[in-house]
């Protein structure tokens, strides 16, 4: 696929050419050209790091408006467990899922329990698996992303159990058509996401050709329209709110939530794109295969932490840890039942339709001869370079900046350490100015004799 869908875009008007944007992204998929950023498309993952640092809101999250959802006959809203997280503690599912029935939604579901399925289908994929590990979570599509672009070699270790999101959605078409006399095309579902990633999985799917839901809306454009559509709600029966929680779907919302609640032994929980990058630099050194799972998520502590989200981070980690405690003490387990999760699994109800491929990066060149000249080029550039990765030149490091100046993107006078150098020319292409002049005008004011 040489195109690809990105589920954010730059304000240039915005844009100050500040460089946070370009050092904190994972694939160095950003430059800074003529005091703006852009973005290498083939490079970018969508993680979201760019928007959370950038001073100016320049980077912007692309998701669906409210106004998408009038395309269809029937809207469902499938939240993220990271949007019960957001408001306080005496808030349960229950209660949001009914607040969102009012906002223009003809129905919702609480995703919460089809997590439970695919954790339990996640154990049997484990507990069967004889190949290499360790096996990797398709949890967070940011992840996937991360590795076919940078570690194709791990691609075959992401377990092929598709999201509980993609599940729920696929089931709420076929259910909601035979009900309301519908076709699936004309029942819209929609994912209150977190994140910005979850607009790629959806526009674009890494494994197939088309998503099962609709569209995404950001937890951060709902979260003020759903508060006020609770205010004026009566509380519920807390004790049966808290019956109808699936203990192991609410754990999906943070970072070895899968891990802890199906008890892994032999599991890694990992957040935030530095410490993954550690831990898949270390399965490529051939290190962690007595891992049989790990569960990674590219935001800190796990979808809570998404930059579509409102609450700090750890307030929502927090709750979440608590609400699971809470059902643990209360000795509440409303999840499905095992038995029926196994006789699913044999039928195939949880596996991904297609296949993970690798996202090759573009080469120096198509052909091969000039590939390799150019990559000598490359080696040659960065030879003298000070190797400091500053970042001043409007490349990530080094390295990209030597690539950049061979695909002609970037001038070796934009090192800044070339300076004296570039000076020096500078001053020698005067000078020659300067005689060229002075030689013109001396044959002016002396003409030649005849």
């Amino acid at each position: 696929m040489s195109q690809y869908y990105h589920s954010i875009r730059i304000d240039t008007e915005k844009c100050s050419g500040g460089m946070k944007c370009m050092r904190i992204c994972p694939t160095q998929a950003i430059r800074v050209r003529g005091g703006k950023a852009t973005i290498i498309e083939n490079k970018c993952i969508d993680c979201g790091e760019c928007i959370k640092v950038c001073n100016n809101k320049a980077i912007i999250p692309l998701t669906d408006p409210f106004g998408e959802l009038g395309k269809f006959k029937h809207t469902v809203a499938i939240p993220s467990p990271a949007l019960y997280a957001q408001f306080g503690r005496e808030i349960l599912p229950d209660r949001i899922i009914a607040g969102l029935k009012t906002l223009g939604f003809d129905d919702a579901i609480d995703l919460a329990p089809k997590c439970g399925e695919v954790s339990f289908a996640i154990q049997e994929y484990v507990r069967e698996y004889k190949g290499p590990k360790p096996l990797i979570s398709i949890t967070c599509p940011t992840v996937v992303r991360l590795i076919q672009v940078k570690y194709p070699d791990l691609i075959d270790l992401i377990i092929p159990i598709d999201t509980p999101r993609e599940i729920a959605a696929r089931e709420i078409k076929k259910k909601r058509s035979k009900e309301l006399g519908l076709k699936p095309k004309d029942i819209g579902t929609f994912y209150l996401t977190p994140c910005p990633a979850k607009m790629i999985s959806i526009r674009q799917p890494a494994e197939k050709g088309k998503s099962n839901l609709d569209g995404a809306i950001s937890i951060a454009d709902i979260y003020g329209p759903l508060l006020t559509a609770m205010e004026g709600m009566e509380k519920g029966n807390y004790r049966q709110a808290l019956e109808n929680i699936c203990i192991l779907g609410i754990g999906w919302a943070m970072v070895g939530g899968i891990s802890r609640t199906l008890r892994l032994k032999n599991s890694l929980a990992v957040s935030g794109l530095s410490e993954i990058l550690d831990v898949f630099d270390d399965i490529e050194r051939g290190k962690l295969r007595n891992i049989d799972f790990i569960e990674a998520y590219s935001c800190p502590q796990g979808c809570v932490g998404g930059s579509l989200t409102v609450e700090n981070l750890y307030i929502s980690y927090n709750k979440i840890v608590q609400l699971i405690e809470t059902l643990q003490y209360e000795k509440i387990k409303a999840c499905p039942d095992i038995r029926e999760v196994r006789k699913l699994y044999k039928q195939n109800y949880f596996h991904i339709e297609g296949k993970f491929e690798p996202r090759p990066l573009i080469p120096l060149d198509k052909d091969l001869t000039k590939a390799i000249k150019k990559r000598k080029k490359k080696e040659a550039v960065y030879e003298p370079l000070p190797k400091i990765d500053c970042g001043a030149c409007g490349s990530p490091t080094c390295l990209t900046f030597a690539e950049d100046v061979v695909t002609g993107e970037a001038h070796v006078s934009d090192c800044i350490f070339n300076f004296p150098n570039r000076f020096s020319t500078l001053a020698q292409e005067m000078l020659d100015l300067l005689e060229k002049f002075a030689f013109i005008d001396h044959t002016h004011n002396n003409p030649k004799k005849e």
